[in-house]
């Protein structure tokens, strides 16, 4: 099927692992140049070497604290620097502490609100410039938490939700300017982050690793983890030309977990 991305220019936020690399490789796959970014510069060197390798449009990189105001401005000139344009925007970071209400502190939380709502804020708010003159797309990346909280997650559930209230707004805002707004809620996906928090759960309950995700594929219809490249699928998807219609909504990339309507 054909996405339409030759000659697209996409930023993908937190794209040197786990969903925001998955993303990026189908991206680069369906021809459009990728700017790659993290704070790992090693990491980005690698991903942008393997990319290129399928890749049939550019691919750069540039290292990048989303927490820093400074750097997520410098990250988005060079993108339109070195690409002329952005039309794609992906928005990721990783995932806050795990822990419950108490065992949290002040900073906790204002770390959390940081890297997981007020980063998406600082860079929608840089590239809205570019994008209003021809348009654009955005996948903000959250939880399955904006639809059933997980025990033990209380900054994920609350700052991740955040981004679906921001989504929601921002598609009637954008919606002139022919700007499509989408929030992508992947459940237990595959990645190293899933893999900490099974491991972190295992711990709690005095079981191993693999008693913790056998547990959780019971409660998935499918009965599997996702796999990153399928996630991708439906964030290409919705960053594609194939997506002239969707704005503003929530899609569920879960194996049928979440139970909620």
């Amino acid at each position: 099927m054909d996405m339409s991305l030759n000659g697209k220019s996409a930023l993908v936020i937190a794209s040197s692992q786990g969903l925001g690399k998955a993303i990026a490789q189908k991206l680069a796959e369906q021809g459009a140049n990728v700017m790659l970014s993290s704070r790992d510069e090693e990491k980005l060197k690698k991903i942008k070497h393997e990319l290129g390798q399928n890749s049939h449009g550019r691919i750069e990189y540039k290292v990048c604290d989303i927490k820093n105001k400074e750097e997520i401005e410098q990250l988005v000139t060079f993108t339109q620097t070195e690409f002329g344009a952005i039309d794609l925007l992906v928005n990721n970071a990783g995932g806050p502490p795990a822990g419950t209400f108490e065992e949290m502190t002040d900073e906790d939380w204002q770390h959390a609100f940081e890297l997981n709502l007020l980063s998406y804020i600082r860079i929608i708010r840089e590239v809205l410039p570019y994008m209003k003159k021809s348009g654009g797309k955005i996948v903000n990346i959250a939880s399955s938490s904006v639809k059933e909280p997980i025990p033990g997650l209380i900054l994920s559930n609350t700052f991740r939700t955040g981004i679906v209230g921001l989504t929601k707004t921002l598609a009637s805002e954008f919606a002139s300017y022919g700007i499509l707004i989408n929030t992508v809620a992947p459940g237990r996906i595959s990645t190293d982050r899933v893999a900490s928090l099974d491991e972190i759960a295992a711990k709690k309950q005095g079981v191993s690793k693999q008693d913790v995700e056998e547990s959780v594929k019971d409660k998935i219809p499918l009965g599997r983890y996702g796999l990153p490249e399928e996630f991708a699928n439906y964030a290409t998807f919705l960053l594609s030309d194939l997506n002239s219609y969707m704005t503003g909504q929530t899609f569920l990339v879960d194996g049928g977990m979440v139970k909620s309507i």
